[in-house]
């Protein structure tokens, strides 16, 4: 560049002395120099990209002379990784012994790294570096050591409260590798297109034709939600635009999602109105470092039916061809995820090695529309060694930290052990627990004995959790979104949305269906989207889901008087209400997100997410988006306003939906009533049965005494 702008001075005419030409010399061989320089040295380093995965761990603190901890994380297939770096926040117990205390870090079974914690107050920081070549798509960390305490000159190995870790959240691994570039094949456009770093550096995003139809939207919805599910990254999304935004034109991936006649020229020109004729399309088409994945179809109903197919991880990453058609035939639903009544501990069984306490993590989650019910158990199938000191060791379960049942260890059922235990009756759990089974792996000579493999216990991959579950119906936050929810999938909701859609409505629909979506682990159920009010008999059947301004839909100004926010006469800013005083001015800044039950039908609900402009419905919806916002809430309605102040109120007196009872549950809720009636009626038979005898045998013996006495006057 610079030695071109050199020759079209000179030709331009421009003069220069003797000295200047040599000084310009001299600067083109300086501008030739740091041309190469910027040519080679950082078009290298320009391939190389950086990318932080946090772990999903929470803070946690672990006890006693033996500690273990685990967490996952995932490495793509197309990062090509130069380095990885494992970073982790700690603290350990005050009176820590720094020279006989040991950590070890271990990365799918294999120990890479140990070091001693530093006997010091406050947060403590590692970072060590992974061996690349152990690293695999899903990788386990384990963390394990022994926090031994210091007494004077030596180690106390009696396990005591003070034998604590504590591993903060926050850990995570830094990647730093070479993007590989996709291939054609869907499967490949898929994994690059839902990758956390993709999404992360905000380069995938769906887009819709500007004036989207109806089935346009409900097709990116179900599309939106099918990679809200899978993907790993807690802040971040993949929005929903139109294809003229600076979002889809900067984006590296996109899916562009439209019937065929509401698509681009140039995308019209890589399908033809035949090939949408009987089916819809997915084709891949690359140009540099843009990549799209055209879907399309002649018809709103073969484009939903396309959506479902790319909401599908498992057909998307199976399928190897550049292009896919999808007719009516086309098998697109998810695998059968619906709870069946019981959750596997483990698939391949967990084997716990060394002495004294020792504890292995489970997870259990129920679909989110359910809860734990009485008469649930946990049932754990286990060996473990030979040459324990029987009289002192024994397992344990607990449930959220809380024990619930211990065994004694015998030499006799060494080979084969259980343990079940029921949990407490009366307390729900929610719709996710974690369960611990910890071992005390006593020996008689452990202070003889350097082994550090034995003792030792193995959990059977047959250990199971059988929770009796039941539907949870409350129409609160702290239950979001899981009323809109059934058997993991969306459970006939019914959207209506404003006439013309703004970029800030784009917001909120992307902010509501994310967290849906994120909980929707099937595609089979059901959205439409609605301009107008919806018929009668949807309303009836149907969840709701409003979003806008009055001015914009129609249908949030028909529900006004429902609402526990609600507008003044001209529909310009919210009133006042038992819970907050609102001033005027205020009222037209804040928005509001808003659970009520049904005036249709009392089982169901309805969400309405509001404000008087569009930029704060926006604003409202950004509490309802992630998981870890919407946990904060337990209300039913939520009020946001321009300083990012946010409000939780409660309203609803009876937070239930009105579920029917069915005939089963009907019968066992009055079974004691029906048992008391059946008593007294048999009391009543008995009592009527006695009376007749006594009537009965009274009148014959009357009846005698009447002919006795007719005798006695005929003889006289």
């Amino acid at each position: 560049m610079l030695e071109s702008r050199f020759f079209i001075n000179k030709r331009n005419g421009t003069r220069q002395s003797g000295t200047g030409k040599g000084l310009s010399v001299l600067w083109l061989l300086f501008a030739l120099a740091v041309s190469l320089v910027i040519t080679i040295t950082p078009a290298k380093a320009a391939d190389e990209q950086t990318y932080t995965q946090p772990f999903q761990n929470s803070t946690t603190t672990l006890s006693g002379n033996s500690i273990t901890a685990n967490t996952y994380f995932i490495k793509m297939d197309y990062w090509d990784v130069k380095q990885a770096t494992l970073n982790l926040n700690y603290q350990v117990s005050q009176l820590t012994n720094g020279d006989t205390s040991d950590i070890t870090v271990s990365i799918n079974g294999v120990k890479f790294y140990s070091f001693r914690p530093e006997n010091k107050a406050g947060l403590q920081t590692k970072s060590v570096d992974i061996p690349t070549r152990l690293l695999s798509g899903t990788n386990n960390i384990k963390i394990s050591g022994q926090i031994l305490n210091s007494d004077g000159s030596k180690a106390e190995v009696a396990q005591t409260p003070a034998n604590w870790f504590t591993l903060y959240s926050g850990a995570n691994v830094n990647f730093r590798y070479v993007l590989k570039d996709p291939e054609t094949a869907i499967k490949s456009f898929y994994d690059h297109f839902s990758g956390p770093d993709t999404i992360v550096n905000h380069n995938s995003v769906i887009s819709v034709p500007k004036l989207a139809t109806n089935d346009e939207l409900t097709a990116s919805m179900y599309a939106l939600a099918g990679y809200a599910r899978v993907i790993t990254t807690e802040n971040n999304q993949i929005p929903v635009t139109t294809f003229d935004t600076s979002k889809a034109k900067k984006a590296d991936y996109q899916i562009v999602m439209a019937t065929y006649q509401h698509l681009p020229k140039k995308y019209q020109a890589a399908v033809s109105r035949q090939d949408v004729a009987k089916h819809a399309v997915l084709k891949t088409i690359y140009d540099g470092n843009k990549h799209v994945l055209l879907v399309t179809a002649a018809t709103g109903k073969d484009l939903e039916k396309a959506a479902r197919f790319i909401a599908n991880a498992e057909l998307m990453k199976e399928t190897s061809a550049d292009t896919k058609n999808i007719s009516a035939a086309t098998q697109t639903f998810t695998s059968d995820l619906q709870y069946q009544g019981s959750r596997k501990l483990t698939s391949t069984g967990d084997q716990i090695t060394g002495p004294k306490h020792q504890e292995s993590t489970y997870f259990v989650n129920l679909p989110t529309d359910r809860t734990n019910a009485d008469g649930s158990k946990i049932r754990v199938h286990f060996r473990y060694a030979k040459n324990l000191d029987f009289t002192r060791s024994l397992a344990t379960v607990y449930v959220n930290g809380k024990p619930i049942g211990s065994k004694k260890l015998t030499a006799a059922n060494a080979d084969n052990d259980q343990l079940t235990v029921n949990l407490p009756n009366g307390q729900s759990l929610g719709n996710s627990f974690v369960i611990r089974v910890a071992f005390d792996l006593e020996m008689k000579d452990q202070s003889d004995s350097d082994n550090a493999q034995t003792p030792w216990a193995f959990v059977e991959p047959d250990s199971r959790a059988y929770i009796k579950s039941k539907p949870v119906t409350d129409i609160l936050f702290s239950n979001y979104p899981s009323l809109f929810i059934k058997n993991q999938s969306f459970n006939n909701l019914a959207i209506v949305r404003p006439k013309t859609l703004s970029a800030s409505d784009f917001t909120t629909m992307t902010n509501i269906f994310n967290l849906i979506g994120n909980f929707a682990q099937s595609n089979t159920g059901s959205i439409q989207f609605y301009t107008k009010t919806p018929p009668k008999n949807v309303l009836r059947e149907h969840h709701v889901i409003a979003f806008g301004t009055p001015a914009d839909n129609s249908f949030i100004k028909s529900l006004n008087d429902k609402l526990y926010f609600q507008y003044n006469k001209k529909f310009t800013g919210f009133l006042s209400n038992e819970k907050l005083s609102i001033e005027s001015a205020y009222g037209q800044t804040v928005g509001a997100n808003q659970l009520l039950r049904s005036p249709w039908n009392k089982r169901l609900g309805v969400l309405v997410v509001t404000a008087a402009h569009s930029r704060d419905v926006a604003m409202a919806s950004t509490q309802i988006n992630f998981q870890r916002n919407i946990q904060q809430y337990t209300g039913d309605a939520i009020l946001v306003d321009r300083d990012n102040n946010h409000y939780n109120y409660r309203f609803k007196k009876q937070k239930n939906a009105e579920v029917k009872p069915t005939v089963t549950q009907t019968i066992h809720k009055n079974s004691a009533l029906a048992i008391y009636l059946g008593l007294a009626f048999l009391m009543i038979v008995i009592i009527a049965y006695a009376l007749f005898l006594m009537f009965h045998k009274n009148g014959q013996r009357i009846g005698k005494g009447g002919r006795s006495h007719e005798k006695q006057s005929s003889d006289k």
